[in-house]
């Protein structure tokens, strides 16, 4: 049963923790949009494109900002706690470490089952979406062949250009198009907006025209026809489109259950089980890796007794940063082969969680202890020099004057 300080805990850790995922997310969303944006006006596809190959990226963010989110949220609150001596008063009546991490290993749990699920079975497919929507994009399958403000060129006999591409290329405005066929005759047709309509025929669709004005010429003809128009169909020949592969196509387009059956089947060659293997144990040390992070969270949390050294909070997101590099590295030298998947990414995992066992045991029951009071005491000197270095800077730049 939760009591008031378990509630109180839980609001400490909850707004820190949602925070710091919305901007970590907000800040890998923002970096990826500016070079979707110039690569969607490069192949000349509506904006629309964007936002939603953004939103097939976003499981993949969760996935890295969970763990940063929640590291950071403990973390800053027993920051808090400490630095108002309000965990000295908790720990006076009686209440251990273990027994204040019960919020927190509530909050862990939780999000390890959340990025359990995104990881094994949200984001395989919102992957093979986005890499689905860059394909259409640069064969054309969006109307982003038509590009806004360019002839272009469809089949052997159509040329189009338009001013401007709405709601994913099927509405367009400014619209130019000159048809020619055997014989000699032409269709020259302006209007001032156009929609694509399907057909029965996969291959032709209708451009319905708006407002606008068409001239059929023809060698039999004395002078050109001219028609003026509120609506006309123009069938238009789609150009032929390869077919977008299954998925599948990369390792981290598999659900689990895909790549633990993929692992284990012999009839597969070694090359494509390796590196299977490899995404599967990944996955897996980034997922249970959240049961540390509380552990880790607390012995970084607490500074030395009157001192508000903020070391702890960067030493952990170096730490957290560190771990996930290490484990891209074992599941590269995995999937090669030169080591077993299994080793290459569960032994670096037991080394983090001895570290992180150990750091906790000083701060929980070493009495006075600091598993990072070496860094901080040299960190704490080297503020001092720079703050003395700084003090003669200005002492020097006083008499001078």
């Amino acid at each position: 049963m939760l009591t008031a300080t378990d509630a109180y805990i839980a609001r400490l850790v909850f707004f820190p923790l949602v925070g710091t995922l919305v901007i970590s997310a907000m800040l890998l969303v923002l970096d990826k949009m500016l070079r979707l944006f110039d690569f969607v006006a490069a192949e000349g596809g509506p904006v629309s494109v964007v936002w939603r190959m953004l939103a097939n990226l976003i499981p993949e963010y969760l996935s890295l900002g969970i763990p940063i989110g929640l590291l950071l949220g403990i973390l800053l609150a027993f920051r808090k706690l400490a630095l108002s001596s309000e965990l000295d008063v908790l720990r006076a009546v009686g209440l251990g470490y273990g027994r204040l991490l019960r919020v927190p290993y509530m909050f862990a749990i939780g999000l390890m089952l959340v990025n359990l699920a995104l990881v094994g079975y949200v984001q395989p497919k919102a992957r093979y979406a986005y890499e689905e929507l860059g394909f259409e994009l640069r064969s054309g399958a969006l109307g982003a062949s038509i590009k806004v403000g360019e002839f272009t060129q469809l089949g052997g006999r159509m040329t189009m250009r338009i001013e401007e591409s709405r709601s994913g290329g099927r509405e367009l405005d400014g619209i130019f198009v000159r048809a020619r066929t055997e014989g000699g005759t032409s269709l020259s047709v302006t209007a001032e907006q156009g929609r694509f309509m399907a057909t029965d025929d996969p291959d032709t669709i209708i451009l319905r025209l708006t407002r606008g004005t068409l001239v059929h010429d023809s060698p039999t003809f004395e002078t050109p026809r001219i028609l003026s128009f509120s609506n006309h169909d123009l069938p238009i020949d789609l150009p032929k489109i390869e077919a977008f592969r299954g998925r599948g196509g990369k390792d981290r387009e598999y659900t689990i259950p895909e790549l633990v059956r993929i692992g284990g089947n012999a009839a597969i060659p070694v090359e494509l089980r390796n590196q299977s293997r490899a995404n599967f144990h990944f996955r897996m040390v980034e997922v249970v890796m959240m049961l540390l992070i509380p552990l880790l969270a607390l012995a970084l949390a607490i500074p030395p007794k009157r001192s508000t050294s903020a070391l702890g909070v960067f030493l952990s997101i170096i730490m957290i940063v560190t771990y996930h590099k290490i484990n891209e590295y074992g599941e590269g030298i995995g999937g090669l082969g030169i080591i077993d998947p299994f080793i290459a990414l569960w032994v670096p995992f037991a080394l983090f969680a001895m570290l992180i066992a150990w750091m906790y045991y000083q701060v929980a029951h070493v009495p006075g202890g600091q598993p990072i009071s070496a860094l901080e005491t040299a960190f704490s000197k080297a503020g001092a020099g720079l703050k003395g270095l700084l003090s003669l800077g200005r002492k020097r730049a006083f008499q001078d004057q």
